[in-house]
Parts: structure tokens; sequence; C-alpha cells
């Protein structure tokens, strides 16, 4: 089983100096990590937001020796059309290099109405999207009849060298049926060990159903704090979380560890232990550096145990 660990880029870096953006990604790369992780989020409680694609596109062309992983991309408030044209041109760009997470968001519901979608809608337009984001990546004419979106005879050219690895974010028993008709792997955030191993086997039952057999990379998402001092590390993770959520830490706490690499380690092995091999560690650290070298030791111990 091949690991890989990719660490978040700070939302400051990529609204900042693209001189500060590079050393970042360099400075990931130089740790060995295995990928950057980037959100997406298009008016997040009060307007907060970055567009995923076009911040991972960026991230790819100054940074080649990365791999970047949406975690995860919104894709029901876009049409899957022209996201399937933004995927074509970053994928002629950096062939391989990026993981395609997606999830249905809903967090912050006026978010969703915002963009003109019904939160009712999300599940079927995320189904919809992604079979259409999955049948124009063969550079063939296709067709499409569904409830919200209708197409005849639409391409997108040149097609990716590669299919992109699509992986999919949720925590219902929907998301894995989704998975195993859609997705390459599952990315679970804010599930136990146990329930990350149920949803894995769940997968691997429902794509029975379909003609398929994907070679599978199910992930977990992690926010994690690092630092000298347990104090100062769950500080660090838990004003970033309060900031985005605008919820107390105590109801996210249980799943997002936090102090010494090691700790963290240790926290991660029964997920890789039950079939995880994509970690998207989003760092938090009173530096960028500290928060680097941190997800670098997490990625050491967990591939040499």
């Amino acid at each position: 089983m091949t690991l890989r660990i990719g660490s978040l880029i700070p939302f400051q870096l990529v609204d900042g100096a693209l001189d500060q953006l590079k050393s970042c990604l360099s400075d990931m790369a130089d740790a060995g990590l295995d990928h950057a992780v980037i959100g997406d989020h298009v008016s997040f409680f009060g307007g907060f937001g970055i567009d995923g694609l076009i911040s991972a596109g960026s991230m790819l062309a100054l940074e080649p020796r990365l791999s970047v992983c949406t975690s995860v991309y919104q894709l029901p408030l876009r049409h899957p059309v022209i996201v399937a044209r933004q995927l074509s041109t970053i994928a002629n760009l950096a062939p391989g290099r990026l993981v395609f997470g997606v999830g249905l968001g809903g967090d912050d519901r006026h978010e969703v109405e915002v963009c003109g979608v019904d939160p009712k809608t999300r599940g079927q337009r995320m189904d919809e999207c992604l079979a259409v984001v999955r049948g124009l990546q063969d550079g063939a004419a296709f067709d499409f009849e569904g409830r919200f979106f209708q197409l005849d005879e639409a391409m997108v050219l040149p097609p990716p060298p590669a299919p992109i690895t699509i992986m999919i974010g949720g925590r219902a028993d929907a998301t894995f049926r989704r998975v195993a008709r859609f997705g390459d792997g599952w990315l679970g955030l804010w599930v136990s060990p146990e329930r990350f191993s149920e949803g894995v086997a769940r997968i691997a039952e429902y794509v029975a159903d379909y003609p398929r057999e994907p070679d599978w990379q199910h992930g977990m998402t992690v926010w994690c704090g690092f630092a000298g001092d347990e104090k100062t590390a769950k500080a660090s993770v838990s004003r970033a979380m309060e900031r985005l959520y605008g919820q107390p830490f105590e109801r996210f706490e249980k799943y997002s560890p936090y102090g010494s690499p090691a700790r963290i380690a240790d926290f991660l092995v029964p997920y890789r232990d039950a079939g995880c091999t994509t970690f998207n560690l989003l760092a938090r650290a009173p530096s960028v550096g500290e928060g680097i070298e941190g997800v670098a030791e997490v990625a050491r111990l967990l591939k040499s145990s």
C-alpha cells in the first residue's frame, strides 16, 4: 500500500504574495510531502472563499514536484461542463498531478442558496455533475438527460491525458453508493476509524452494482495542531476551526488531534490500517514552517511503521 500524505496551504498564503506561496510549496516538496491540499468555497459564512481549481492550477504551475488535492471542491454549486473544461485544462498542463476531491458542501446553507441552488437538491445535483464530468473525460460526444442538466453531443477537447482521480467526500450511506458509482476513492472527514472501516466495506459491496473495477484510493481529511506543547497545539487548531466554522472546538476535538507529530501519527495509524491511503492534513501551528515540519514527520512515522 502506497501512502500519500499532504498538507493544507494556509489560507493567507493563497490570497497573499505569489513569492510566499511559491516558497511554501517549495518547502513542502523539500520536506518530502506528496501533495498540497487546497479547499474551496464560493461565499462561506459571510463571504469567505477561494476557488479550489483556480488555486490548484496556480500551485501546480509554481511547484512541479507536488500534486494537489482539492479537499473538497463544492461541485454541485457549479455547471459540470464548465468544471470538465477546467479539469481538462489543468490535466493537460500538469498530467496526473491533480486529485479532484469533491463534496456536497452545505455547512453554510446560504452559500448554496446564493449560487442559485436549492440545498435540498445537492445530492441529486452531485450525482448528475459527477456523471457529466466522468462522461466528458474521454473526448467523445456525450449526451445526458437529467433533472438539472440536459446535454446534446457535449464535447471537451483535448481530453485529459489520463483519467483524473476523483475522490468523493461525505459521511452518509448515499456517499458510499456515490463513490462506488463514480469515484476512485472516498474522502472521510470527522469519522472514527471504525466508521471509516465500515465505509470502505460498504463501498466494496456497492461497487458490485456497477461495471467498474477502481484502484481504490480512500482518504481522510484531518484537522490537526502542531506545537512543542499540547496547549499551544490545541490553541492553533481550535482558533482556526472556530473562526472558519463558527462553532466551538469541542464539537470537533475527538476527530482533530493536536500535539507532537508522534501523537498525531498514533492517532492516524488506525485509519491507515483500515485502508486509508491518502491523508490530507489541515495542519495549524504557530508558524507555517512548523506545520510543514510536523506533517513531514507524521509522514515519516506512518510510512516507516
